[in-house]
């Protein structure tokens, strides 16, 4: 161990940083007291932190200022039925003519369970509370029973799970006691409604309006015009440039693969861009996808991960838009682009703006976890090209604030991933608002029968590009070490690993679980590795900021579990850990697919237990197939179906206190102080 300050830690007393986090654990605890609610004395929130620097709240932002009397919500409007629970926390709100107590813990309003009890029925004046994105005050008041609880503020002070009558309204809008971030009318005896922008059974429920598709104006979407380098290739010279790069397709009139950026006919704006990016050569899905789908037929590529396709339908949809008519006021997007996680679609959104942006072509980014008011404006506004995830975008169409009758140009991106994550449903009612004479891209890195069942069902006559093989198999460019391991060394191993290829680089860690995540990460921060953890309890603030951090390598190792394995585009990834082994072989590949992007080398370190045993065989196959080395005790574990193998060596034991603060606020492990010397 080096005796050197741990120079990652030298931001945390900087007074400019994003985050001053050396919070939690400087300064004496502060007594166990009853939490405080609603706003202090003088109208300001009270203070949680434990010595000067406060803790993550991510950006900043500004609150409504604290009017007593009305008994506003940071999310829930003011007055109406009691403020409480998630439908009801106030930032800095005490209560509402009577209603109920705001707790100032969460801000999301959404769901209630942890929120503070009606006192005094819940008579909130309904009539005047504005929320915070605007709705309108009015109706009665939700007049609760003494000590009624306030569970999404249910009517009558009583529980109501989730979306019940009266009192304070969650995220996703609709009637009920004041307003929410974007919900609809206030008034107490309203109709509740979906929290935090809809559960998944929220979204099932959905109608949206029947769209008449009798009188279509036609749109103009084949652009493809051969150079003559490309005319001038001989069905041989095709073959071999097709085998050399494992380019499979299949359609009729397949146009023959480029070979060089100026073959695509692109604009020259979008050629500047990619020779300022250093792009040498086209990828293979873009030297055959890019005109297949100037072609303007429907295109299925199958692909694994960091291949290049995001800019496969991206610079054609450019192309696409700028031969449409310009969109007149209240009319939806040109092109749609379906993603799975919000992390991707944030990142074809930088796509988006890098290529677009030159062309004056507007692109948004709809995703759930923030607030609607930036997306509604944006969409009201008038964009050229919308990527959206299927559950906000839902909520988007449901409350009219956009249309999907000029979309021509739809992309699925991941559609295996999709399914997987249950959109079915959505993606068919989104599919269903569409104009069937659509062009559609469909994208994925697998081929199982669901992905090609829908593939048929919203695709007609479409060429199909496959790269490599539909079969499951790893990036060739990414060395692959499988260790068999018991759970009890996993950690020491860690360490060890960390000790050997520590330099500075990234380094990207997977868990299956959100605890074991959150534990790595205290033990890791703890003993000085400059570490920070992603996964789906993070609110969006704290995730778009730990990200930064580690794509300019000021934490070089994130710990995360599953939400970012599939779209995580983050270069020079030096190597992946599977800390824990994932579910499905499939998540093996597209986590290991991190590293190696774009044809780098990259390395995939993973721990295999005997719980792991009914992957072995499967593993192994990949294994070969990679052309990597396989382990005598993998292969001794897959002969013998995983018994045998005993639980040896040290135990991992978090150090440290379990409760870190306001979870709300802050995260507990990202917190932790860093030790005080580099430990590598």
């Amino acid at each position: 161990m080096l005796n050197r300050y741990n120079s990652y830690d030298d931001r945390y007393a900087d007074p400019h940083s994003y985050r001053e986090r050396r919070s939690d654990l400087m300064g004496p605890p502060h007594p166990v007291v009853p939490p405080i609610l609603g706003g202090g004395i003088d109208g300001t929130a009270p203070n949680f932190s434990r010595g000067d620097p406060v803790p993550f709240r991510g950006p900043p932002v500004s609150f409504p200022p604290f009017q007593p009397g009305v008994g506003g919500g940071f999310d829930v409007g003011r007055g109406g039925g009691g403020v409480g629970g998630r439908g009801g926390r106030g930032f800095g709100a005490g209560r509402g003519s009577g209603g109920g107590l705001g707790d100032r813990r969460f801000s999301d309003g959404g769901r209630g369970g942890r929120g503070g009890r009606g006192r005094e029925g819940g008579q909130g004046a309904g009539s005047t509370g504005r929320g915070f994105d605007s709705g309108r005050g009015g109706g009665r008041a939700g007049g609760g029973r003494v000590g009624g609880r306030s569970f999404d503020v249910g009517r009558n002070g009583s529980r109501v799970s989730d979306a019940g009558r009266g009192g304070g309204r969650s995220f996703g809008g609709g009637r009920g006691g004041g307003r929410s971030f974007d919900g609809g009318r206030g008034g107490g005896s309203g109709r509740g409604g979906r929290h935090t922008a809809g559960s998944r059974g929220d979204l099932d429920n959905i109608v949206l309006p029947k769209q008449d598709f009798g009188n279509l104006v036609p749109f103009e979407k084949s652009f493809y015009i051969e150079s003559p380098s490309v005319r001038a290739m001989t069905e041989q010279d095709v073959m071999l440039y097709r085998a050399r790069r494992e380019i499979t397709v299949e359609g009729h009139d397949v146009p023959k693969p480029i070979r060089m950026f100026q073959e695509a006919n692109f604009p020259e704006y979008c050629l500047e861009v990619i020779a300022k990016l250093g792009f040498v050569e086209p990828t293979p899905i873009q030297a055959q996808g890019w005109p297949m789908a100037l072609k303007g037929r429907d295109l299925i590529g199958i692909a694994e991960t960091g291949s290049g396709k995001t800019l496969a339908y991206l610079l054609p949809a450019l192309v696409h838009v700028s031969a449409q008519p310009r969109l007149a006021q209240g009319e939806g997007p040109i092109v749609l682009v379906l993603a799975p996680t919000r992390e991707l679609a944030l990142q074809i959104q930088e796509e988006a703006v890098k290529f677009g942006s030159r062309a004056n072509t507007r692109s948004t980014c709809i995703y759930g976890g923030v607030p609607k008011g930036p997306q509604i404006r944006d969409l009201q506004r008038g964009v050229e090209i919308v990527i959206a995830t299927p559950g906000r975008l839902i909520d988007m169409l449901e409350a009219r604030h956009t249309n999907l009758k000029r979309v021509t140009y739809l992309v699925l991106d991941e559609a295996d991933r999709m399914l997987d994550m249950g959109f079915e449903p959505q993606i068919r009612k989104i599919v269903a608002q569409i104009r069937p004479d659509r062009q559609t891209l469909y994208w994925s890195a697998t081929w199982p029968r669901a992905v090609e069942a829908l593939a048929r069902q919203f695709l007609r006559n479409p060429y199909k590009v496959v790269i490599g093989s539909v079969d499951l198999k790893a990036n060739q460019s990414i060395n692959q070490v499988v260790e068999v391991v018991t759970e009890l060394e996993k950690y020491n191993r860690l360490i060890r690993l960390l000790k050997d290829i520590m330099d500075g680089s990234r380094i990207l860690i997977f868990m299956e679980t959100k605890k074991g995540c959150d534990q790595v990460t205290r033990q890791l921060r703890m003993d000085g590795w400059p570490a920070l953890s992603i996964h789906g309890d993070k609110n969006q603030a704290e995730r778009d900021w730990v990200l930064a951090e580690f794509k300019n390598g000021r934490s070089p190792i994130m710990t995360a579990t599953d939400v970012a394995a599939r779209g995580l585009d983050v270069k020079d990834i030096k190597c992946v850990v599977n800390y824990d082994f994932p579910s499905s072989l499939e998540d093996y590949v597209h986590r290991i697919g991190r590293t190696g992007r774009a044809g780098a080398k990259g390395n995939a370190f993973t721990f295999f237990t005997h719980a792991n045993a009914k992957f072995a065989r499967d593993l192994i196959k990949i294994l070969q197939e990679a052309g990597q080395i396989v382990s005598p005790t993998l292969s001794a574990l897959a002969r013998s179906g995983g018994s045998g193998l005993r639980a040896s060596g040290s135990s991992f034991r978090p150090r440290g206190r379990g409760g870190f603060g306001n979870r709300a606020l802050i995260s507990g492990s990202n917190t932790i102080p860093l030790g005080g010397m580099r430990p590598w």
